[in-house]
């Protein structure tokens, strides 16, 4: 890390302050260019300590950056991840307000729900496997609380990865006996098809999505619990959201997830 504890919980309360107001602030990256990644972190665990002082715990994770696309959009080549809260996750079919939010954006992924404990180092693939319990069909409202979405790494990371809310389908489906990265997904709004993807988008693989999860988390000490979420991240480029839109992905096997927008 290469700013002061008080300059991290500065820009911390910035975040908040702008997810609250609904009102956007300039890039981390421009009014602290010297910021690195350990700061970003440390910016996001501020910002998490601060909702959950509003009510809500910490139920997951989610990843962000898996997909070539969404990669390319933010001109980055890793992924990244954010504390999911009990206060983030709605039921399928659920309706979210767009003026609770600033620019708000959506995409589809494949929610993954544990059965035992995780912890890295040095995960592999096959193990975070043995970890996984079930998956779930999943939308997830991206939003940036910074200017015109004008992020870098740093900046998502610290903005709570950009997550503000995610829906979650009514099937948890066992993993055992199919292939995640070979289940397809159709993204339609208000019945238009919007976009497709695969769970190969993901890392290669949702699972080793998760290990890549519990092998970053370990330095931190902290270990993927049972029942914990895992969103695995976009399968497509997130598009933007309208009063009035109906979104609704379908996976193979998986089913369907849906919410609204008001």
């Amino acid at each position: 890390m290469t700013v002061a504890e008080d300059v991290r919980e500065q820009l911390a309360e910035a975040l908040y302050r702008a997810r609250l107001d609904r009102r956007p602030i300039p890039p981390l990256t421009e009014t602290h260019p010297d910021l690195d990644l350990g700061d970003a972190y440390a910016i996001q665990q501020g910002l998490v300590r601060r909702l959950q002082q509003d009510g809500g715990e910490v139920v997951g994770y989610k990843l962000g950056l898996t997909s070539a696309p969404m990669q390319e959009m933010l001109g980055v080549d890793t992924p990244d991840y954010g504390p999911v809260l009990s206060s983030m996750v709605h039921d399928d079919g659920t309706t979210l307000l767009l003026d609770d939010h600033i620019q708000p954006r959506i995409e589809a992924e494949i929610a993954l729900v544990l059965r035992a404990p995780l912890a890295g180092p040095e995960v592999s693939t096959l193990e975070a496997g043995r970890a996984v319990g079930s998956a779930v069909a999943a939308l997830e409202l991206v939003d940036s609380r910074i200017e015109d979405w004008r992020i870098g790494l740093i900046d998502t990371v610290a903005d709570l990865a950009s997550c503000a809310q995610i829906v979650l389908g009514a099937r948890e489906v066992p993993v055992d006996g199919f292939d995640l990265r070979l289940t397809g997904m159709v993204v339609r709004n208000n019945g238009d098809l919007v976009d497709t993807g695969a769970g190969a988008a993901a890392l290669g693989d949702p699972i080793a999505a998760v290990a890549w999860l519990a092998n970053t988390l370990a330095p931190y000490d902290i270990t993927l619990e049972p029942g914990q979420v895992i969103m695995t991240g976009a399968l497509h480029k997130a598009f933007p959201v309208t009063s009035g839109d109906q979104v609704t992905a379908r996976f193979d096997r998986l089913g369907a997830v849906s919410c609204r927008f008001a």
